[in-house]
C-alpha cells in the first residue's frame, strides 16, 4: 500500500462535544486531503443536548465533504460506531473519537501498513487519562486478550483504519464499550491481519469523559463472555492472510 488511499471515510461519534467538534472536524478534513482525493467526513451525533447538533449542522452546510447522522436519543458508544460503519460509503473506514484527544493527521502513518485484509489498530503511546482510568484499561485489555486469544496492546484505542469490506462480512451487535472487541475479534477469526502502531494521545481540552463509569464497565464484563460464545458459534475460523 502506498502513501494514498483510493477513497476514505473518516467518522467520529460525538456526545455533548460542542466545544471540540469543530476543531476535530476541520482537522479531519485537512488530514483526509493529505492522503486521499475522494473522502467523506461523518459526524455521528449521539443524542447530544449541549449544542453539538447546531455546530455539526453548520459544519455540514459549510463543507460539502461533511455529513451528520443524528441519534434522537443516546444509543451508547457501540451504537454510535455501528451507525458510522453502516453509513460509510468509501473503500476505507477510519474512526476516532470526537473529543480531540488524537491528532488525526497521524492517520498518514497508518496508511503504508494497511492492505485488502489488514486492519491498522493504533495504541496510545502515553495515555493522557487519570491513573484509575488507565489501570482499568490495562486490566480490561489483559482480560480481552486472554478471552479471545488476541495480542493487542490497546484494543479500545479510538484510532483504527479498516478495509470497508470487513463490515460486509460481519454483523455487529454491541451497543456499549465492547464494540472494539467485537470488531477485532470477529476480524481475527475471519483471517484478517491486525497491524499495530503507536500514536500520540492528547489531554482533553474541553468537555467531560462519558466512558469508564462503573455501570459501563459492569455491563461490558457481563457482555464479554456472551460475545465470545456468539463469535465461536457464528463466525467461521479462517487462516490469516
Amino acid at each position: 500500500m502506498g502513501s494514498e488511499l483510493s477513497s476514505l471515510t473518516i467518522f467520529f461519534p460525538c456526545h455533548n462535544e460542542r466545544d471540540n467538534i469543530e476543531r476535530v472536524t476541520r482537522a479531519a478534513i485537512e488530514a483526509a486531503r493529505s492522503i486521499c482525493s475522494d473522502f467523506e467526513i461523518i459526524i455521528v451525533n449521539d443524542g447530544s443536548t449541549d449544542g453539538t447538533t447546531e455546530v455539526a449542522e453548520r459544519l455540514a452546510a459549510d463543507h460539502v465533504e461533511v455529513r451528520v447522522i443524528h441519534h434522537e436519543t443516546n444509543k451508547g458508544y457501540g451504537g454510535a460506531l455501528q451507525s458510522g460503519f453502516r453509513a460509510a460509503e468509501k473503500e476505507w473506514v477510519f474512526y476516532t473519537d470526537g473529543d480531540g484527544q488524537f491528532d488525526i493527521r497521524e492517520i498518514a502513518r497508518l496508511v503504508p501498513h494497511c492492505g485488502p485484509r489488514t486492519i491498522v489498530s493504533a495504541y496510545r503511546r502515553e495515555r493522557q487519562d487519570p491513573p484509575l482510568r488507565k489501570f482499568n484499561g490495562w486490566c480490561w485489555n489483559v482480560l480481552v486478550n486472554a478471552v479471545f486469544g488476541l495480542r493487542l496492546r490497546d484494543i479500545d484505542c479510538a484510532f483504527k483504519l479498516y478495509p470497508a469490506n470487513l463490515f460486509e462480512e460481519i454483523e455487529l451487535r454491541s451497543l456499549g464499550a465492547l464494540i472494539d472487541t467485537e470488531v477485532l475479534a470477529k476480524a481475527d477469526r475471519l483471517g484478517y491481519s491486525i497491524k499495530q502502531l503507536g500514536v500520540s494521545h492528547l489531554p482533553r481540552l474541553a468537555g467531560e469523559q462519558s466512558g469508564g463509569s462503573f455501570r459501563v464497565i459492569l455491563r461490558a464484563f457481563k457482555e464479554l463472555f456472551q460475545l465470545r460464545r456468539h463469535i465461536v458459534q457464528t463466525v467461521p475460523r479462517r487462516r490469516a492472510g
